[in-house]
């Protein structure tokens, strides 16, 4: 390995070591999200793919859901309960896929919407 790819390695390590809450919310988030968008939802024998990425977007919203739940939590209250009610419905929509064969393309606008409000005002570069 050569100095350069050396120092930008340090560098990269660095940089993970400083990340905000809100860039590793961010970044959850779109990893769940690129799993929802990656899962074959016309193909049968691949169930098991989807069904991997429908949880992994569940146990995120969970963890959402338990933060925002905290009565120290920072974030107004009108945000919270907004949150929450993000959580019901990913929970029960989540559910309709897997069972009922509905569409992951709600769970991905829900997603992105707030990936971009995290995006906002304060996100790191």
């Amino acid at each position: 390995m050569n100095a350069i790819l050396m120092a930008q390695a340090a560098f990269r390590s660095q940089v993970q070591t400083v990340r905000t809450p809100r860039a590793l919310e961010y970044d959850a988030l779109a990893r769940v999200t690129r799993g929802l968008r990656n899962a074959p939802v016309d193909r049968p024998d691949a169930i098991g793919r989807l069904a991997a990425a429908v949880h992994a977007n569940q146990e995120l919203w969970i963890l959402f859901a338990v933060d925002v739940a905290d009565p120290h939590n920072p974030l107004p209250l009108t945000l919270r309960a907004q949150i929450l009610e993000l959580a019901r419905f990913t929970r029960v929509h989540s559910r309709r896929i897997l069972l009922e064969g509905a569409s992951v393309e709600p769970l991905v606008d829900i997603n992105m919407a707030l990936m971009r409000g995290l995006a906002g005002p304060g996100r790191e570069q």
